[in-house]
């Protein structure tokens, strides 16, 4: 494979370990027992062997373990995201660590490959192509989800047939919802297999006291907020468009937060505010055409305006027509199928509630029929596919054209727009999620080293250096409660949404009434690789004020 200047320098790079995992055996220090985020009955009930398990932390030891060799099988599962090949560099290293007989197998596109047996030994010569650099692509990775006892037997035939002893599935909460169900399931029946997870989801919102951040995020944050820097950047010299710009983040606002941070735009919507204090789609509109008025009155007819890809679904009406809607095409799906494409926005109208068909009824066309499309695997709106930074420019025109005519709007407006999405999931990582993920990587070959089961990787102390974050791991069933699924009440990891009262958001909420109308523009430029820590090795934003440190 032919390999850029800078991948061969990359490939070069040595990722930081903690202390605790360098030069000495570890030994777990146990602490209390825990219980899950929510519905604690219902979790324990479903989970009665893996539940109420304590948090680990590593502490060096001197005393010597016997460790023999350990076959291991590895899954990337959902979304890519920057840092999944070191996470498996570090794992293969760390079950080597343990004895240099262990073996390491990838299944091949996902779960699914655990399932159909399709899988591949992964190599030293194989991991040094991969070490340091993005994507997935060394194994690949796929959606399917892993919850019938079918599945778990299938994958289980594979598991004995290769001698595999545990299992690491590397993914964001559904993905370890899966790990967690899956460990319970081997432990229930005696399986011998271990299941450990790994936090990945550049969203950002798989992430507690424990697991301070998901990996990918700060690399793909990074990525969007280079872009946005050169779109503000634009908007300084060109002075004539406003720059709808809509960034990943689903089910939560972090990613916008985060770039709003490191770029300081003239409006970042943040979901989860929008929910809190009951607004409508209306007063979105009106908040940002507020914005554009008084930068007019300035004589600055352009900005930019970030927006989280899930936005349409934290709108109150609108998510409680989400909500029906899901519940309505999971209920009748083929009716639904069956009816001619222009008879479908009635037939749901007459179907929805009162309240919801009045919501239905009154949105564009357009977005209508996208709430209406595909599921995805979970069930729910594929809201990526709509196209809410266009929804929002086209409804601010009209809002301005309607404030021209009542004298209160003298400007010129011109909407560009953009979805940064893909562009963030592969990139090479940050220095800091190089180290982090091959932390993660060898932190999961300890815990299959000290036998436990249903637990998720930690590191933690993410604002100090590489050297001093503390590694562990805690149950997944920590991260717990239930959710309405596929019209069903099912075990899932909680989500974690922007907290309006945590420091992040507050530090933005004290700076955007000055950032909507100066221009306070920042320009953080492309990641770098090579050069003094305070401009490489810098952690995100968010985990420098939720934590309150500043630099390493």
């Amino acid at each position: 494979m032919e390999k850029s200047p800078l991948q061969k320098a990359r490939a070069a790079y040595k990722p930081q370990l903690p202390n605790v995992l360098v030069g000495a055996t570890v030994k777990v220090a146990d602490g209390e027992p825990t219980q899950s985020a929510g519905d604690q009955e219902a979790i324990k009930n479903l989970f009665p062997n893996t539940y109420g398990l304590p948090e680990i932390v590593f502490e060096k030891t001197t005393e010597a373990v016997p460790s023999k060799p350990i076959n291991v099988g590895v899954i990337l599962s959902g979304g890519q995201a920057p840092g999944g090949h070191n996470v498996i560099s570090g794992l293969f290293d760390g079950i080597k660590a343990i004895n240099k007989d262990s073996r390491l197998y990838g299944f091949l596109m996902g779960p699914g490959g655990l399932v159909d047996h399709k899988y591949m030994e992964l190599t030293s010569k194989i991991i040094d192509e991969y070490r340091n650099t993005g994507g997935f692509d060394i194994i690949g990775s796929g959606r399917t989800k892993l919850e019938t006892k079918e599945q778990f037997d299938k994958g289980l035939e594979i598991l004995r047939e290769l001698d595999i002893k545990a299992l690491v599935i590397i993914g964001g909460d559904d993905s370890n919802t899966n790990a967690a169900i899956l460990a319970e399931y081997y432990k229930a029946i005696g399986a011998g297999v271990q299941v450990i997870g790994v936090p990945k989801t550049i969203d950002g919102d798989l992430k507690n006291s424990v697991i301070e951040t998901s990996f990918g995020f700060d690399t793909a944050t990074k990525v969007y907020s280079e872009v946005i820097g050169n779109i503000q950047r634009d908007c300084n010299s060109a002075k004539k468009y406003w720059h709808f710009i809509k960034l990943m983040g689903r089910s939560a606002s972090h990613i916008a937060l985060e770039c709003a941070l490191q770029c300081q735009p003239n409006v970042c919507i943040i979901s989860e505010e929008v929910e809190a204090k009951n607004m409508t789609l209306g007063q979105v509109v009106d908040e940002i055409a507020q914005a554009v008025v008084k930068r007019a009155e300035n004589g600055k007819n352009y900005g930019v305006v970030l927006i989280p890809e899930g936005l349409i679904e934290f709108i109150p009406a609108v998510k409680s027509l989400i909500a029906e809607l899901n519940d309505l095409l999971a209920a009748k799906a083929a009716e639904f199928a069956a009816v001619a494409p222009e008879d479908q926005r009635q037939w749901i109208i007459d179907h929805l509630s009162e309240a919801n068909a009045a919501t239905y009824a009154s949105l564009p066309a357009g977005v209508a029929r996208q709430l209406s499309l595909d599921r995805d695997p979970h069930g729910n709106v594929q809201v990526s596919l709509i196209e809410t930074e266009k929804l929002l420019s086209e409804m601010v025109g009209k809002r301005l054209a309607e404030l021209k005519e009542e004298g209160k709007y003298k400007g010129k407006y011109a909407a560009m727009h953009h979805f940064f999405g893909y562009e963030g999931r592969c990139a090479d990582p940050s220095n800091f999620d190089a180290n982090y993920c091959y932390g993660l990587g060898f932190t999961a070959a300890m815990l299959i080293a000290c036998g436990v089961t249903g637990y998720m990787s930690s590191l933690r102390n993410l604002t100090f250096a590489p050297v001093n974050w503390v590694a562990g791991g805690i149950p997944i069933t920590m991260m717990m409660n239930m959710e309405r699924r596929h019209g069903e009440m099912k075990p899932v990891i909680r989500k974690a949404l922007v907290e309006l009262d945590g420091a992040p958001f507050l530090k933005f909420a004290k700076e955007r009434e000055t950032w909507k109308v100066e221009d306070c523009y920042t320009y953080p430029g492309p990641i770098q690789y090579f050069g003094p820590a305070e401009v490489c090795d810098l952690p995100s934003l968010t985990l420098v004020y939720e934590q309150k440190r500043r630099k390493y």
